[in-house]
C-alpha cells in the first residue's frame, strides 16, 4: 500500500506513443523490464565505474553499481510507503548515457562536444531511451512513461539554465517541467546512487591498494564502525573485519536518509505526488551531521582515489583515446559502421555530425573503444 504522497500507476501521464495498458504489469514495471532488455543496459557491463573494465574482475562496473543502486532505492521507497517500481526504474535507468571509462570519458565528451551542444551523461541517457534504442516497431526508444522521462531527467534536482542539446531536444517534444522537484521515488534514486558508490567506492580503493583500513579508520563514520567491529568480534581476519566495518557504514547512510525523510514527511504532511515536486527543495535526502561527514569521505576518496598517481595516468591515456576517435569519426563518418555512417551523412550539417558521432562514441564499452583505438589511432 502506497502512501498518498507516492507515484501511483493510475495517475500517470501515460506515454509520448499510447499504447495499450498491460494486463500483469503496472507502466512502471513495463518501463524497468524495457530498461533491462535494452542494449545500453547490457553494455553497461563493461564500462568504467572508477577503474577501467578489464582491470580485475572484482571491480566494480557501470553495471554492478546500477544494480546496487536500484536495490538500495527499493528498500527506501518501500520503508516510506513510496512506488518502488518508480524509484528502481530511475535507479536502473540513471547511468545509461554513461560514455566508455566513467566520468574521465563524460569530461572528455564535453570538452569535444562544447561547439555543438554540448555532453551530459543525464541528457545522453534521455536520448537513449527516447531515441537510439530501436528495436519496437510502432516508436523509437522505449516509449517510456512521462514519470520515468522526468526522474532521469532531473533525479539531482531541477534543471535550470542552457540545457545540453539532447535534454532540449526531449523536454520541446513532452514538457518535463524541468523547474520543479522530481517526483519523491527518484529523489530516492538519487539518494541511493549516492549510499551506493559511497559505499563501493571504498571497497574497491582499499583492493586496490590505494589506502589502507587505518587509513579509513581516521575519517568520521568509518572509524567509528572499524571500532564497532574490533569492539564485538576482536581478532577478526582482515576480510571480514573490512566488510563487517563497510557494511555498517552502508546501514548508516540508508538508515539516515530514512529517519530523515520520515520527520519531513511527518512535518510538512504532502498528500500528492506534485506537493512534493513543487516544495522548495527536496525531501529525500541526508541529515546535515551526516551530510558534512560524508564530504569529508569524498574529499578522501578524491584525493587518495579519483585522482590517485595510477588512476590519473589511466585518466590521460583515455582521455587521449577520445581525444583522438571523435574527431577522425567527425571527418570521416566512413570508418564507423554503415548504419551510423549514413546517419552522419544524413545529418546535414557539422553539428548534426557530431551528434551522431558522439552517440556513437558514447555508446561504446571501454573495451571496444580500446580496440577501435588500437584499431584506428596506433
Amino acid at each position: 500500500m502506497t502512501a498518498s504522497y507516492a507515484c501511483q500507476p493510475e495517475d500517470s501521464r501515460g506515454r509520448r506513443w499510447p499504447e495499450r495498458m498491460s494486463t500483469f504489469r503496472s507502466p512502471w514495471q513495463r518501463d524497468r523490464d524495457r530498461i533491462i532488455h535494452a542494449s545500453a543496459f547490457r553494455r553497461l557491463k563493461h564500462k568504467t565505474q572508477v577503474f577501467v573494465e578489464h582491470e580485475g574482475d572484482y571491480y566494480r562496473t557501470r553495471l554492478t553499481h546500477t544494480i546496487e543502486v536500484a536495490q538500495v532505492a527499493r528498500t527506501i521507497a518501500g520503508v516510506l510507503g513510496l512506488n518502488p517500481d518508480l524509484a528502481e526504474t530511475v535507479a536502473l535507468a540513471h547511468d545509461l548515457g554513461h560514455p566508455p571509462f566513467g566520468h574521465t570519458g563524460e569530461d572528455a565528451l564535453a570538452v569535444l562536444m562544447a561547439p555543438y551542444g554540448g555532453f551530459d551523461h543525464n541528457a545522453q541517457a534521455l536520448r537513449i531511451v527516447t531515441r537510439l534504442e530501436r528495436h519496437y516497431a510502432d516508436f523509437d526508444g522505449l516509449n517510456l512513461t512521462w514519470e520515468s522521462l522526468e526522474g532521469i531527467a532531473k533525479h539531482n534536482g531541477p534543471v535550470t539554465g542552457e540545457l545540453p542539446y539532447a535534454l532540449a531536444e526531449v523536454n520541446a517534444e513532452w514538457d518535463l517541467e524541468l523547474h520543479t522537484n522530481a517526483s519523491a521515488e527518484a529523489q530516492v534514486a538519487a539518494v541511493a546512487d549516492d549510499v551506493a558508490y559511497n559505499h563501493h567506492d571504498l571497497h574497491d580503493g582499499l583492493r586496490a591498494g590505494l589506502f589502507t583500513e587505518d587509513d579509513l579508520a581516521q575519517l568520521p563514520v568509518i572509524g567509528e564502525a572499524f571500532a564497532e567491529v574490533d569492539r564485538l568480534h576482536p581478532g577478526l581476519d582482515p576480510m571480514r573485519r573490512r566488510h563487517e566495518a563497510l557494511r555498517r557504514v552502508f546501514g548508516v547512510m540508508v538508515e539516515d536518509v530514512i529517519a530523515v525523510a520520515q520527520n519531513r514527511l511527518a512535518s510538512l504532511r504532502p498528500t500528492s505526488a506534485q506537493e512534493i515536486r513543487d516544495m522548495d527543495g527536496p525531501i529525500i535526502r541526508f541529515s546535515k551531521p551526516l551530510y558534512q561527514n560524508l564530504k569529508a569521505i569524498k574529499l578522501f576518496l578524491f584525493q587518495r582515489m579519483y585522482r590517485a598517481p595510477s588512476v590519473v595516468v589511466e585518466r590521460q591515456r583515455v582521455t587521449e583515446m577520445l581525444n583522438g576517435l571523435f574527431p577522425l569519426f567527425l571527418n570521416d563518418p566512413s570508418k564507423m559502421p554503415e548504419h551510423w555512417f549514413a546517419a552522419a551523412e544524413a545529418a546535414g550539417d557539422e553539428t548534426g555530425r557530431a551528434r551522431v558521432v558522439v552517440d556513437y562514441v558514447a555508446g561504446m564499452t571501454d573495451r571496444f573503444a580500446i580496440h577501435e583505438a588500437e584499431r584506428l589511432l596506433g
